[in-house]
């Protein structure tokens, strides 16, 4: 790869290379729009990865039909345009959305869809700085088709995504290999805290716990969660207090796919975070959850990530006995807790839960014996998890570094 000029690019607009389709979502009161339903329809939660194959919810052909919904052919290419504006996705299934989304379709003769992701990744924060709006920023349709682009000829474009590609793809298999070692923990918390069937388990009782619990091994008990846990929500730190460096906050967008993005962070002073925020810095293994929005989204603090503060809307978790750090993983991401705060969560518009519902949580507390023995065990499991995500970071640092200088054509590919 070499530096280049841009003598055989062109200049177009995004709505030359694709055409610009928007979302819409069938109304909530007719279960005829959504029970049963088979077609796709793509929200924000899932364009966390570079493609989806499937959505968390689905709509009939009625629901598509007396809505301003589109069925869209595979390979759009989602753009999240409402609220969070600039997470993308490149649709591997047929698909809707909802309107919070701006949809390419893109034209195979002017614009290859993969070089499309790569390049509107590249403009996230241009295309940011044009959206509008007093109750939440978006960019509507017209703007965005009007946003001047660069481009190579088609042939071009497939290598400098091909290039990238590459870093996706390896992102994707050390994926893989976390997503096998969550099951493996997860499938180990179960067998020993939900079946009870945890290593000596023929030799403890069972006792009727006189709760909802039911029958519990004898020498465990019932608590409530803050006996347990210790939480913390962040504090509310505004736009003006932002400054260009110094000591990175997280907040709810940095937090994906059970990791923190730590490069997309913001900053205030390290005279603010070391003073009055200074009870909010984050600690190595520390637990962060969100906590509105889509709820119970969470991620393990690690030594790359340090320092970094706490923020509104995500709430840090540390086992009061300082050991428990498997358990308290597990349990967060269990259906029990994660049911439990969706059941609690209040607001129709934003759902949020915060410390006044988690102190009303009862959860089983197992014996310190079995504790530690599953945290002996399970520690190994995290411990692999941790090296394949600091290896994805590492990697999207570099394609992130790479992808502006080869989708503008500073560096050419060769």
């Amino acid at each position: 790869m070499t530096t280049q000029t841009l003598e055989n690019w062109k200049k177009v607009k995004l709505g030359d290379v694709a055409k610009i389709e928007s979302g819409g979502t069938p109304s909530s009161a007719k279960s005829e729009y959504w029970d049963g339903g088979n077609i796709c329809w793509a929200t924000l939660p899932d364009l966390e990865n570079k493609y989806f194959f499937d959505t968390q919810r689905k709509i009939t052909p009625l629901g598509l039909k007396n809505s301003s919904a589109k069925l869209l052919p595979i390979n759009s290419v989602i753009f999240s345009s409402r609220a969070t504006i600039g997470e993308i996705s490149i649709a591997k299934v047929k698909t809707s959305t909802n309107q919070g989304s701006k949809n390419f379709i893109c034209d195979p003769t002017k614009i290859d869809y993969e070089f499309l992701y790569y390049l509107l990744k590249s403009k996230v924060e241009e295309i940011n700085n044009l959206a509008s709006g007093a109750t939440y920023k978006e960019i509507n349709k017209t703007v965005l088709s009007s946003v001047e682009i660069e481009i190579p000829d088609i042939s071009t474009q497939k290598q400098i995504a091909d290039v990238l590609s590459v870093y996706d793809d390896l992102i994707e298999k050390n994926s893989r290999r976390i997503q096998i070692l969550e099951q493996m923990a997860q499938e180990i918390y179960k067998e020993w805290f939900v079946n009870f069937r945890f290593p000596g388990h023929e030799k403890v009782k069972m006792i009727d716990s006189g709760t909802d619990f039911g029958k519990i091994p004898e020498g465990w008990e019932i608590a409530k969660l803050p006996e347990v846990f210790d939480f913390l929500e962040g504090p509310g730190i505004r736009n003006w207090q932002y400054t260009p460096t110094g000591c990175p906050f997280i907040n709810i967008r940095l937090i994906k796919n059970n990791d923190i993005n730590i490069s997309s962070a913001s900053f205030i002073s390290k005279e603010e975070a070391d003073g009055k925020y200074n009870h909010f810095h984050l600690q190595e293994r520390d637990m962060v959850v969100s906590t509105s929005g889509t709820l119970g989204r969470s991620a393990i603090v690690r030594k790359e990530h340090l320092p970094l503060l706490l923020n509104t809307s995500v709430i840090r978790f540390r086992p009061n006995n300082g050991r428990s750090y498997a358990f308290m993983y597990q349990f967060l991401n269990a259906d029990y807790f994660q049911n439990k705060i969706l059941s609690m969560a209040s607001g129709s518009a934003q759902p949020n839960f915060g410390p006044i519902h988690l102190k009303q949580i009862d959860m089983l507390v197992p014996s310190e014996r079995v504790l530690d023995s599953f945290g002996d065990l399970v520690n190994l499991i995290y411990d692999g998890i941790a090296v394949y995500l600091s290896e994805n970071q590492r990697l999207r640092q570099t394609r992130d570094l790479l992808s502006p200088k080869l989708v503008t054509g500073e560096v050419e590919v060769r």
